[in-house]
């Protein structure tokens, strides 16, 4: 793959081929003559790639070519030149034409994702007078894995738009293997989640922000507690809802089941959104899960009840991480900071 190349790489490597400095070779004002003609060739053939990630991700956006053409300023047939060009260089197709629109293919669509992201740092690094001005304007990509602990960073986040009102917030979220590949490959700027996921990786800088206690819960009136369990036997003969994240919880819950003779797949749930899993138990019999910090609040002892002193889970320890070798943006910096003053508050509704 083409990589690019600055000015000041490409005259250091000039320097080794000529056996010494550029300067002392070919003088000062052809030098400065030189590397202007070079800066001009370089932001040239950025300005190509620029335009054709501009383009595909306009479509991707917009879900239609002639829409992506107007949003850009140029016609239809330069963005269908430019996005058939960058196709032939991947080698695979970024849409589904129709004649309806353009749909993105499975890998157009992790294509337009990276690409928007990649417009927006360049944006960032390269941008308006705004955004140098004030250090925390522009994107902030955070990941949350599981999505279940959405509610450690709530409070955080509002208090931060409220303090910076220039920060362009993105939350994605998912099990903690997709939090590492994240990550890693740039595509969040911090990631929040569990300890046990993230430490172990040598090229993160991982620091614990909380723990907390994990407790099962049931609706008002739930069967279970006419036995008032005080061991994990009893919670086999219900469903229960995890969330999606493949540890802790899952192997835990599956081992339970599998114990009794039961196939897990049959008994569990899967989703990181709280307010189904409220909604879930509410309405059935099935178990979930809840922080502590929630059970204090008077929505949830108006209609559930937290099953303690079964000890089915140990205390988790969540943290933020992030790339070791890269600077953490100030915005990033402060909603860690905010986090860790605020996880203590009990959640709200």
């Amino acid at each position: 793959m083409i990589q690019a190349v600055s000015p000041l790489q490409i005259s250091r490597r000039v320097a080794v081929v000529l056996g010494g400095s550029v300067e002392s070779k070919i003088g000062k004002m052809t030098l400065i003559r030189l590397i202007h003609s070079l800066e001009q060739l370089f932001l040239w053939g950025m300005s190509m790639l620029d335009s054709r990630l501009k383009h595909a991700v306009a479509v991707g956006q917009l879900r239609s070519f002639s829409r992506a053409a107007d949003a850009v300023g140029v016609t239809q047939s330069a963005v269908t030149k430019s996005v058939a060009e960058l196709e032939r260089y991947l080698g695979y197709s970024l849409f589904h034409r129709t004649s309806r629109g353009a749909m993105p293919t499975e890998e157009g669509r992790e294509f337009i994702d990276r690409a928007a992201r990649l417009l927006a740092d360049a944006a960032e690094l390269l941008g308006d007078t705004a955004r140098r001005a004030d250090a925390y304007a522009g994107p902030l990509r955070i990941g949350l894995f599981p999505g279940s602990i959405d509610w450690l960073l709530t409070q955080p986040l509002v208090s931060l738009l409220r303090r910076h009102p220039a920060v362009r917030v993105e939350v994605v979220s998912g099990n903690s293997e997709r939090g590492v590949r994240l990550l890693s490959r740039g595509d969040i700027d911090v990631a929040f989640g569990l300890e046990a996921a993230f430490a172990r990786w040598p090229e993160f800088k991982c620091e614990r922000v909380a723990s907390i206690e994990i407790l099962p819960f049931v609706r008002n009136n739930h069967p279970i507690l006419g036995i008032n369990p005080t061991s994990k036997e009893p919670l086999v003969q219900f469903e229960f809802v995890v969330p999606s994240s493949s540890e802790p919880y899952t192997s835990i819950i599956q081992q339970m089941y599998e114990k009794s003779g039961k196939r897990p797949a049959d008994w569990i749930h899967m989703t990181d959104y709280f307010q189904l899993v409220r909604r879930i138990v509410a309405t059935s019999d099935a178990i979930g899960m809840v922080a502590k910090q929630f059970t204090e609040n008077s929505w949830f002892r108006a209609n559930f009840v937290a099953l303690e002193g079964i000890g089915l889970f140990d205390p988790l320890t969540l943290c933020y991480a992030v790339r070791s070798r890269w600077q953490v943006k100030p915005a990033g910096r402060a909603l860690v900071s905010l986090v860790r003053q605020a996880w203590r508050t009990a959640p709200s509704d």
